[in-house]
């Protein structure tokens, strides 16, 4: 069993940053891909990033360029840094951990946007 636990989201105004954190419960990062999705008021949960296990990154187009995704393999920690951020960023962020057989996932931390 695997429990993650998002932080990081809050508050902030257009063009600002956050930085989320997926705090995993054991050390996962060798055998996990590990994913942000999010998911606006209304709207069905998008994919945002992912991170595999081999350490290849992929992005969203609404966010490349924008957000980053690593991890602290020492912290059993991912993170997402979000720059520029928008108003359409604003969600609830939720990280996603896999090894292809089993899925876990956290909470969710929301992250709104707004002047």
């Amino acid at each position: 069993q695997v429990q993650l636990v998002e932080s990081g989201g809050g508050l902030v105004q257009p063009g600002g940053s956050l930085r989320l954190s997926c705090a995993a419960s054991r050390s996962i990062f060798s055998s996990y891909d590990m994913t942000w999705y999010r998911q606006a008021p209304g709207k069905g949960r998008e994919w945002v990033a992912t991170l595999t296990s081999t350490g290849t990154t992929n992005y969203a187009d609404s966010v490349k360029g924008r957000f980053t995704i690593s991890r602290d393999n020492a912290k059993n920690t991912v993170y997402l840094q979000m720059n520029s951020l928008k108003l359409e960023d604003t969600a609830v962020y939720y990280c996603r951990a896999t090894d292809g057989l089993r899925i876990y996932w956290g909470q969710g931390t929301q992250v709104t946007v707004s002047s």
